[in-house]
């Protein structure tokens, strides 16, 4: 059945086929904040975490991001709790090589074989017969790239995983990893006052690459009262988080931002972004505000 962009707003942000062939709503939602305090454990209202998730897709989100190491694997696990059998229009990413020792600790580890056995067990713990994107969460410098990238296109070849995707990384790196396998997304840090990823995002949309900011609304420094979007929100009529959003489904048609949130009220505020619709001069208000 389908759905108006007033009941499903996700819908306004548009379109992107991810590697040319998985088609997504531009503006998803990244599950990293449904786990517990640090990234680390469950959630301390696992029932709130399976809404917030049920109400993304009633919003018209169809594509989600998540990573083995939230939790590790409680992210994955609620995914499939809240969604699972997957509509055919449900696109879910997931990330592996970043592990965890404790709430806010990463380690990056590339070694083929760990990467192997955390795509096996995503495929498991989310109920996919073929994960539609998998990322490198971080390229390990202790391991050759082309033996990480290397597992990820046998994996690929293997139908285990459908598209390859790097995260954090350069030009340079982007770069050598399209000489060992074709990538299809970057997700790098990226929004309105922090756009350090700038010559990234030029690079993925001159080649069409997607391209996922993650932290994309900067919570804390461009939402707060007083705070450089302030004034421009009460003209628009919109809060300073949703016109970030808008800015970046503005800043380029292959920008997929992911806002994250363990709220239903902020997951509808995250979404009627999609339907704010920025001037040229608004678009380039926010720009000089941050």
């Amino acid at each position: 059945m389908a759905t108006s962009a007033s009941t499903a707003p996700a819908k306004a942000s548009g379109t992107y086929r991810i590697g040319g062939d998985v088609q997504v709503d531009r503006l998803g939602y990244g599950a990293m904040q449904i786990t517990g305090p640090g990234v680390w454990g469950d959630p301390k209202v696992p029932a709130e975490a399976v809404r917030v998730l049920r109400r993304a897709y009633e919003l018209g989100v169809t594509f989600i991001d998540t990573a083995d190491s939230y939790g590790p694997f409680v992210s994955e696990l609620l995914i499939r709790q809240a969604l699972h059998p997957y509509a055919d229009d449900l696109v879910i990413a997931t990330k592996a090589g970043l592990t965890r020792s404790g709430p806010g600790d990463w380690r990056p580890v590339g070694r083929p074989e760990y990467l192997r056995q955390q795509c096996e067990l995503s495929l498991r713990h989310l109920g996919l017969e073929a994960i539609p994107l998998y990322q490198l969460h971080r390229i390990d410098p202790k391991v050759p790239l082309a033996d990480q990238l290397g597992e990820l296109a046998l994996l690929k070849q293997e139908g285990k995983i459908r598209h390859i995707g790097l995260s954090e990384v350069t030009v340079e790196q982007i770069e050598a990893a399209r000489q060992i396998t074709p990538i299809v997304s970057v997700q790098n840090l990226y929004n309105l006052a922090d756009r350090s990823a700038e010559d990234v995002v030029e690079y993925c949309e001159r080649d069409d690459l997607a391209f996922i900011p993650w932290f994309p609304i900067a919570t804390g420094n461009l939402a707060r009262p007083g705070g450089p979007l302030d004034a421009i929100s009460t003209e628009h009529g919109a809060t300073p988080a949703q016109l970030a959003l808008a800015w970046l489904l503005r800043r380029s048609p292959v920008m997929l931002p992911i806002p994250g949130t363990s709220s239903v009220a902020h997951l509808e505020e995250n979404v009627a972004a999609a339907e704010v619709q920025l001037t040229d001069a608004e678009y380039e208000a926010l720009a000089q505000a941050a």
